[in-house]
């Protein structure tokens, strides 16, 4: 049987994609090889980062305040650092970042208007 290994991309609408991939670039340091992509390969990860490929019911807040049916979550090496930075550059932060064994979370809205999720991980998984 066939197996998917893993997640291939992120792909979603914006009006303006270049600027919003820019916007990424210059204050969360995406890899600058295009302007149209940024791509990320497993062995520039930490330890105990993954894909995590998760459905939700269509009722569930997690998404909120965003009004997206969908959210994406990027492997950062400084959470508060991350934030910070996003802030600085006029995202809102959303709730309080929160601390688990796998590593830590915190999230903002970007200029889309796409919820955002940041994960620093332990190492742990």
């Amino acid at each position: 049987m066939a197996k998917a290994l893993g997640v291939g991309g992120i792909f979603f609408k914006s009006k303006d994609p270049k600027a919003l991939l820019a916007w990424y670039q210059t204050h969360l340091g995406l890899p600058t090889e295009s302007s149209e992509y940024a791509s990320f390969f497993p062995a520039a990860l930490p330890e105990g980062s993954c894909t995590v490929f998760s459905p939700f019911k269509v009722d569930n807040g997690y998404f909120a305040p965003s009004k997206r049916e969908f959210m994406f979550n990027l492997i950062v090496d400084d959470l508060d650092g991350a934030l910070a930075q996003v802030k600085a550059a006029g995202a809102e932060l959303v709730g309080d970042s929160q601390s688990f064994d796998y590593g830590r979370f915190g999230w903002f809205i970007d200029p889309d208007g796409n919820k955002v999720e940041l994960w620093q991980p332990s190492g742990k998984l």
